[in-house]
């Protein structure tokens, strides 16, 4: 019988972003279509790590973030996110210049790959969703026909701190049924489907270990974070350490 090993890891947020940035940027699927196809990556915050993680060096992250989640009282907004980034699209691994997402989703082909990121995860019903406030549907608006129509393979990074408590196909019925006079502040809550990448999957893919969310929370500096537990090999977890050891000193978004 093989000898298995376990051990678990604390993941703040920033490091848990790094994480799934490098799980996405490993997977097979985006490998192939960087050396011969097309990937287009959304602006989020999770998907700028993403970006730094495809092009191989550090971007300003406020400037590639379109929608963003911040304190009551925050006043820091215009330091963090006052930079202006083009989207980013890559053929054959070169950035097309003047190309932007949706413009680039009717010249992809099957197996090309559209990266968006999400504002909540429902892991055991392999869905995420994504607040619309733009009437046209945002960046999600126009992809999601070419990611049907033309079966693109559609990737969702999200972290597990972003998992909610109810189901969200049920909450996205319930918030569609109230009438819109009644929801200003409300945005809406579309539902996407994908394949979703969350420190679980990253780990998985990048190491080969079975990978379990155990815990979440935390305080000083910890609030948000995730625990992980992982099983494997020797070999697979000594992988997953000197994985965890790169990325846990991840500096907060913004700092």
């Amino acid at each position: 019988m093989t000898e298995e090993r376990a051990t678990s890891y604390i993941l703040t947020v920033a490091a848990g972003k790094r994480l799934i940035a490098r799980g996405v940027a490993g997977l097979d699927c985006v490998r192939r279509a960087m050396e011969s196809g097309m990937v287009a990556v959304g602006k989020g915050t999770t998907n700028a790590y993403v970006l730094e993680e495809l092009l191989g060096h550090p971007i300003d992250k406020g400037a590639y973030c379109l929608g963003r989640t911040l304190p009551p009282g925050f006043t820091g907004a215009s330091e963090v996110f006052g930079g202006s980034m083009p989207e980013i699209v890559f053929r054959n691994g070169e950035i097309v210049e003047g190309l932007g997402v949706k413009e680039a989703a009717p010249e992809m082909n099957p197996g090309d790959v559209v990266i968006k990121g999400a504002n909540a995860l429902d892991y055991v019903n392999e869905c995420a969703g994504l607040l619309v406030g733009d009437p046209r549907g945002g960046t999600w608006g126009g992809l999601v026909g070419p990611v049907h129509g033309r079966g693109l393979h559609a990737i969702i990074p999200i972290g597990l701190e972003k998992q909610v408590a109810e189901p969200l196909r049920e909450t996205s019925r319930a918030l569609a049924s109230i009438p819109e006079t009644c929801r200003p502040q409300i945005p809406a809550l579309w539902i996407m489907e994908g394949e979703i990448i969350t420190e679980l999957e990253a780990l998985a893919s990048l190491t080969g270990v079975w990978a379990y969310q155990i815990g979440a929370g935390g305080v000083c500096g910890a609030e948000g974070s995730v625990r992980i537990a992982v099983v494997g090999t020797p070999q697979q977890v000594e992988a997953a350490d000197e994985l965890i050891e790169q990325v846990k000193d991840e500096p907060p978004f913004g700092a």
